[in-house]
């Protein structure tokens, strides 16, 4: 394809993004072919936006999503001007201004960059927080940290602390947390494959996959240093769904107090997140937006610890009209005693849960489901755990029945049973996942995670 030996892009890569971006392929690969835009930031701990209009020699219109970024034409050369020199504005990708833009502030915070280099993303934090604030930039190449530390300096910012450290070390020193983090992650760079293609190359031997453990790792270790009531962005700028959503449901899985901030209202020309539950999460697309591709989420902390390393608080036994009336289908006795909501999640906890206090722990028990305002919805887990036998209502599928397939790839299934509401659906007598039946059609309800594609 035309794209694909112009970019030199690697046939697995062209493949992944068709399946993202399916009908809207084309003309993803079609903008990477246009010239990136250029983007500058202005330094407001110097100079206000309105008055550096004025004296800029630049021809700039405004980023949309930051009140301080303007594109320029790249024949200008603004990093060669004096006010460059002077800090007056940082350079910067356009969409790589998101993530630090969405991160809210208020007095008295203290703040963690927690992989800054080369610290872009510092100098707009530390321009945005306010009275009383402290900045930590933080990231663990000694040599990428040099560019921060000129950064920091050429901006001015006296309220920070460039550190050079593991994640680790921060959580070793037990009075130390932060009310905001910011963990822009290292990623396999797809949103800049058009910006340098050796990226491209680079992703060939070093593909998605391969960065998901690293990630997973950083932003475990950031939730452990995050405050009760703080907040923490995690961005990248790739587009795979195991270097972004994947992540943020391992956030919160971790962490069950996290809650997603759906920011769309504000960021309309931004996609959402593709995964159910997570589509509060920002896409941006080059083909849609002046910018690179790159991806965000903000994320809330509401109540209590949720580091593995600490013991957590434990949750209430719960009960609610909607999983009362759930459970009545289920054809095994569950210890109502046992039952416990922690925030949106509802778990059955498996016994002598109390012996393993301060153990590291993703889950206790069985996750039942979770609970959506008042409306209880079932689990995958749930489903698995059952026998054919176990439920009320179950529809049996023989396995070689085209409807198993498409039961598997999320579809609407037809079938003859006049079972009404909640279903469990089998192949044979062994079970996929859950689905709703009206009137002979059943609303596919397997999680996501566990389609076939």
């Amino acid at each position: 394809m035309w794209y694909n030996e112009a970019m030199r892009l690697p046939e697995e890569y062209v493949q992944e993004m068709r399946s993202l971006f399916q009908e809207e392929a084309d003309a993803f690969f079609s903008s990477l072919n246009e010239e990136p835009v250029s983007a500058l930031r202005v330094n407001t701990r110097k100079i206000s936006v309105e008055d550096f209009l004025k004296i800029s020699p630049f021809h700039l219109t405004p980023v949309p999503w930051c009140n301080s970024g303007f594109y320029y034409d790249r024949t200008e050369r603004p990093g060669t001007h004096p006010y460059y020199h002077a800090g007056l504005y940082y350079i910067q990708e356009p969409s790589a201004m998101i993530p630090a833009e969405i991160l809210p502030m208020s007095e008295g915070n203290r703040i963690l960059d927690a992989c800054c280099a080369p610290g872009g993303k510092s100098t707009q934090l530390a321009c945005r927080m306010q009275e009383g604030s402290l900045l930590v930039s933080n990231d663990i190449s000694a040599s990428r940290q040099n560019a921060t530390l000129k950064n920091i300096e050429r901006f001015g910012i006296a309220e920070s602390i460039v550190t050079i450290s593991d994640l680790k070390e921060f959580i070793r020193k037990t009075d130390i947390l932060f009310d905001r983090i910011l963990v822009d992650g290292p990623c396999s760079g797809e949103g800049m494959f058009r910006k340098d293609h050796t990226l491209a190359e680079a992703w060939e031997k070093k593909p998605s996959a391969a960065y998901t453990e690293i990630q997973k790792d950083i932003v475990k270790k950031a939730l452990q240093l995050l405050k009760p009531g703080g907040f923490i962005v995690y961005s990248t700028c790739t587009f795979s769904l195991c270097e972004n959503e994947e992540i943020v449901r391992f956030m919160k899985e971790i962490c069950p107090d996290l809650e997603l901030i759906d920011l769309h209202e504000s960021f309309p020309y931004f996609d959402k997140g593709v995964l159910p539950g997570l589509e509060g999460c920002l896409r941006i697309y080059p083909h849609k937006v002046r910018g690179e591709g790159h991806f965000a989420a903000l994320l809330h902390r509401r109540d209590s610890q949720c580091s593995e390393e600490k013991q957590k608080e434990k949750p209430e036994t719960f009960r609610a009209a909607s999983l009362s009336d759930f459970l009545k289908h289920i054809q095994k006795e569950l210890d109502p005693a046992r039952i416990v909501r922690n925030k949106d999640r509802v778990l059955l906890e498996s016994e002598g849960t109390s012996a393993f206090s301060g153990i590291r722990t993703l889950r206790s028990g069985l996750l039942l489901g979770t609970m959506k305002n008042d409306r209880f919805e079932p689990s995958q887990h749930l489903a698995f755990s059952l026998k054919g036998d176990e439920f009320d209502q179950v529809i049996r599928l023989e396995p070689g029945d085209e409807r198993v397939q498409k039961y598997l790839r999320g579809e609407t299934v037809f079938t003859d049973s006049e079972a009404r509401g909640w279903v469990l659906v089998c192949a044979g007598d062994y079970p996929l996942g859950f689905g709703i039946c009206r009137d002979k059609v059943i609303k596919n309800k397997i999680d996501k995670a566990w389609r076939k594609i």
